[in-house]
């Protein structure tokens, strides 16, 4: 388990590194229990010390670690960053095998140079593979268990059942429409906003850094849909149109890889209406672009999505997360450059630099 980090780290770099030599491949075409998914988190450190870190932000209610690695290239700057969690939900495990799936593609993409290369030198990549750990290993327990979906906290004074709905915690219109009060709903908001230390620990660790932020991903199921803010209905975000035009163009990218569809709007649109979700806070608190993906599949197989689907899932979620994160690199850092450009230009002019001379 990866319980110490900071000064311990050597250690496990020494650990894993006994160990590489015997490791088969990881197969990320399986859904996988907490333990082998921590252990790749080990082994992703251990094979791309240069551009990978894990930190710790919180702990669960059970005392377990909340732990995200933190990919791109070392920098002496404060840089802009991408955020992703998944596991949010207990039963929903698909969206775990895509944070590993997303990670290990990402890493490939930037050991072959190009676009990811010159993304990760302006961005940091922040992902969470399980942030409801103790619900995720709850759903492993057994076929009774399998589609719990709360955390594991105890109910209110008096309630006898547990967990809390942690998309429904965040502090955005906290318990105002699509959340319920009984403590044993699957949809139970909690006594208060940030009430749960999951929730708590993803708002603490990125309100911290809000201004770097530049996309909040949040990776759920099933539904086959891509949510902007808000769930709210009373509520429009001040760039729903641009939202909606990059979500329109994610979704184009993901029927492009196996020609499945998935529609795009706020969730009272195409969906249902809820407050205190991760996505609408993230979005109130300052971060301009963010969305939910419900992946995979529309019904049939809902929350028990065949292992058989995992790989093409993945493909194409990967190619819609990677039109946005593209597009927000390029609003970031083209804009950027061309600004300086014309900066650069305008103090050449004001010196009486011509364009002979500036060549």
């Amino acid at each position: 388990m990866l319980a110490s980090l900071g000064p311990l780290v050597a250690i496990l770099l020494l650990r894993m590194g006994a160990a590489s030599t015997e490791r088969a491949s990881y197969n990320y075409s399986v859904y996988h229990p907490f333990s082998e998914i921590d252990n790749w988190m080990s082994q992703i450190l251990f094979d791309n010390p240069d551009i990978v870190s894990v930190e710790r932000y919180g702990k669960t209610y059970e005392k377990r670690d909340i732990n995200l690695l933190k990919i791109g290239e070392r920098s002496g700057a404060v840089k802009k960053a991408i955020w992703m969690d998944c596991g949010i939900h207990a039963r929903e495990w698909i969206s775990p095998a895509f944070c590993q799936y997303f990670v290990k593609q990402i890493l490939q993409e930037y050991r072959q140079g190009g676009k990811m290369a010159e993304m990760m030198a302006d961005l940091d990549f922040y992902v969470t593979p399980v942030l409801n750990v103790d619900g995720y290993i709850y759903s492993w327990l057994g076929n009774t268990t399998r589609l719990w979906r709360k955390n594991r906290s105890p109910g209110s004074a008096g309630c006898t059942c547990f967990g809390t709905d942690l998309n429904r915690n965040f502090n955005a219109t906290w318990g105002a429409i699509g959340v319920s009060t009984d403590c044993c709903a699957e949809t139970y908001g909690g006594s208060g906003p940030l009430s749960t230390p999951e929730a708590a620990s993803v708002a603490r660790y990125v309100e911290q850094r809000k201004a770097d932020v530049l996309c909040f991903l949040t990776i759920h199921s099933y539904g086959q849909l891509i949510l902007v803010p808000y769930g709210n209905p009373n509520l429009t975000a001040p760039n729903y149109e641009e939202l909606m035009m990059v979500g329109q163009g994610a979704a184009e990218e993901i029927k492009k890889v196996h020609g499945m569809s998935y529609r795009v709007g706020t969730s009272p649109d195409i969906l249902y209406p809820n407050s205190g979700s991760s996505r609408d806070w993230a979005r109130l608190t300052g971060i301009p672009f963010s969305f939910t993906f419900e992946l995979r599949d529309n019904g049939t197989f809902g929350f028990r999505l065949p292992e058989n689907q995992i790989q093409p899932t993945c493909e194409e979620a990967y190619s819609g997360a990677m039109h946005i994160v593209r597009y927000v690199h390029h609003q970031e850092f083209s804009g950027a450059a061309a600004t300086a450009a014309a900066s650069l230009w305008g103090a050449l002019l004001a010196t009486g630099v011509t364009a002979a001379h500036a060549l």
